[in-house]
């Protein structure tokens, strides 16, 4: 598995559902409580996970539009909807499904976010964000908050990883892996210099600099040994984005990753998640 395959997403997303602040999204759901129907646009949306998070803190009829660069996991997005809802239909070409007592309409476009910082449609009541912010320059966020608060729509993002990790037991390496991973993660994914573990902390303030008001809260992944794949996955990730950044011997690298699978009993990797909706007057 790498990068933002099917496979990986698919592998997270059990950690991701468990992570997410409740304070967090009960404040999103609060906020749209009073409408009969609302319209979503999840950025980096994968396979749709954001949708099988969200589905019962959003009003009973949601009109989704998921946004990736990439056309797989927005395919693989239609197939696990299809297999995880009711009453599937085609719909406008996308689907329509139930869930529940709610009834869900999702269309897919692929779009280079890079590029199209604000890549909603303009009848969109709420934009989504999982895992994403982190891989994004203080620029691009700059533009992002300023499309967004132009059209005053409120934002929901979840999962942004905020630089902190902790493994039990420790090892004498830990401290020098992760300062070479966030090191890593500041590294240009595509949208310029990327603001890696500051990205929380940028957007949040320059969402409050644009008129809105903000709830935030941590949304740390824990993942034991009951998680084995997850966890093994995760460690390999971060070997061989240390191992890139050249700071660390090879051979030290190896060794950490040996003594960290045999003997990791609980991983915690920080994220923060933010809900925010433009200032009343």
């Amino acid at each position: 598995m790498s990068g933002f395959s099917p496979e990986w997403l698919a592998l997270r997303e059990p950690a991701d559902l468990t992570a997410r602040n409740r304070h967090v999204m009960n404040a999103c759901a609060r906020a749209f409580a009073d409408q009969d129907s609302i319209n979503v646009c999840d950025i980096g949306a994968g396979t749709g996970a954001s949708v099988r998070a969200l589905v019962d803190l959003l009003p009973r009829r949601q009109f989704w539009t998921l946004v990736d660069s990439d056309e797989n996991n927005l395919s693989a997005a239609f197939q696990q909807l299809a297999r995880w809802g009711s009453d599937v239909k085609a719909y406008d070409g996308g689907l329509m499904l139930r869930k529940g007592d709610r009834q869900l309409y999702v269309r897919t476009h692929a779009c280079d976010l890079a590029a199209t910082p604000a890549c909603w449609p303009k009848d969109t009541d709420l934009v989504t964000a999982s895992a994403l912010f982190d891989l994004t320059s203080a620029r691009w966020l700059d533009a992002f908050v300023a499309r967004l608060a132009a059209q005053k729509v409120s934002l929901l993002s979840m999962l942004t990883f905020d630089g902190s990790m902790a493994a039990e037991p420790e090892h004498p390496l830990d401290r020098a892996v992760a300062d070479a991973f966030c090191g890593h993660q500041q590294r240009d994914k595509g949208f310029g210099p990327a603001a890696g573990p500051r990205a929380a902390e940028v957007l949040e303030a320059t969402l409050e600099t644009a008129g809105y008001e903000i709830e935030v809260g941590e949304s740390p992944w824990a993942i034991d040994r009951g998680a084995s794949a997850l966890l093994y996955a995760t460690l390999a990730g971060i070997a061989a984005a240390v191992q890139e950044m050249q700071t660390i011997p090879p051979e030290d690298i190896e060794q950490w990753l040996r003594a960290s699978v045999i003997n990791t009993r609980l991983l915690t990797i920080g994220h923060r998640d933010v809900f925010a909706k433009p200032r009343a007057g």
